[in-house]
């Protein structure tokens, strides 16, 4: 067989040298190629009831890659964003097959031209105060693990770090002194230094008592360090508690993200400007963080609202009115 009509050379080249030799891509984004090739290839051998390892470059046709994507969604229940995430996955093998192959041109071209599909823009969600301090209050302090739970929300909620963040911090990032702060190492392997509150320096000093610069801040049940998965299962467990005595919670979809938009939604209500938190977040754009000054726009146009210029019907009329200075005018 030709090794350039063959398919399998080309994905262990895409993965083994582009992803990480010449893309320098995270850790994270490999595994979600990986794991994309991984479901691709097993569904493309079973519709052409061919081996995976006699799969040829054409194969994969544009036709078989639509198929794949209507499985992801009818048969695996996947969404629009991880439907549009996998073909971002094969857009990219094309590419790189197709810059290295004359002769996969126009095959490329085809693969490259299926579009991404348009979804919801999905609902920020985030806790309000009373919210955020009853999950912070939900962890049993009198025990080890409470102390670590109590620990982890607190840090995650002073410096908005993902949950991969905060699972690879290492006891070396913290500078735990007189003018507290956090280093931490975000996507793309971007560093970011975030103050801390001197409450959380002290949690975390008592955290990590005689324990090793190298070692992992955060650690499981059985002195392991945490994974984002242990995170979120942190976070559901102390949500399920603190619902009981705040029943809002029960109405939201509260993750670790959750926790960082909440940061940034209360760094902004406190008047901090929206680059401070951008470089806060780790974003590369500000567009990204200015999701949060529109969710606090609307929350001072529903205050406006309820006043006595018009009430509830003024807000109806905003929420029709995107430029708000003009919505001023017009009351």
């Amino acid at each position: 067989m030709n090794r350039t009509q063959s398919l399998s050379p080309w994905v262990r080249r895409f993965l083994m040298e582009h992803l990480v030799s010449e893309r320098n891509l995270s850790r994270n984004t490999q595994l979600s190629y990986r794991d994309t090739l991984a479901l691709l290839l097993p569904f493309a051998s079973k519709i052409l009831k061919k081996p995976i390892d006699r799969l040829l470059v054409e194969d994969l046709s544009s036709a078989a890659v639509r198929r794949f994507l209507e499985h992801l969604e009818q048969e695996r229940g996947s969404g629009v964003a991880t439907r549009n995430q996998r073909l971002a996955a094969i857009h990219s093998l094309a590419r790189f097959i197709g810059m290295r192959n004359p002769e996969h041109l126009d095959w490329c071209s085809e693969i490259r031209s299926i579009p991404f599909k348009k979804g919801p823009k999905p609902e920020l969600t985030y806790l309000e105060k009373p919210e955020m301090d009853a999950l912070l209050k939900a962890p049993n302090q009198r025990t080890g693990q409470g102390k670590r739970d109590y620990a982890l929300l607190l840090f995650l909620y002073n410096s908005g770090a993902r949950a991969d963040e905060a699972a690879r911090l290492i006891l070396a990032d913290l500078a735990l002194g007189s003018s507290p702060s956090v280093r931490i190492t975000g996507k793309g392997a971007k560093i970011r230094h975030c103050p801390l509150w001197k409450s959380t320096a002290d949690v975390l000093t008592k955290l990590t008592a005689g324990r090793a610069q190298v070692e992992n801040v955060f650690l499981n049940r059985r002195g392991q360090p945490i994974t984002r998965f242990g995170i979120h299962a942190l976070v559901k467990r102390c949500v399920a508690k603190a619902s009981h005595q705040m029943p809002s919670l029960d109405a939201k979809q509260v993750s670790p993200h959750t926790i960082r938009h909440t940061t940034a939604v209360h760094l902004l209500r406190a008047g901090v400007d929206i680059n401070t938190i951008r470089a806060w977040l780790g974003h590369v754009s500000l567009d990204t963080t200015h999701i949060y000054a529109e969710v606090d726009l609307e929350m001072k146009a529903k205050a406006l609202a309820h006043c006595e210029i018009g009430g509830e019907e003024t807000f109806k009329r905003w929420r029709n009115e995107p430029n708000l200075i003009t919505f001023l005018k017009n009351l």
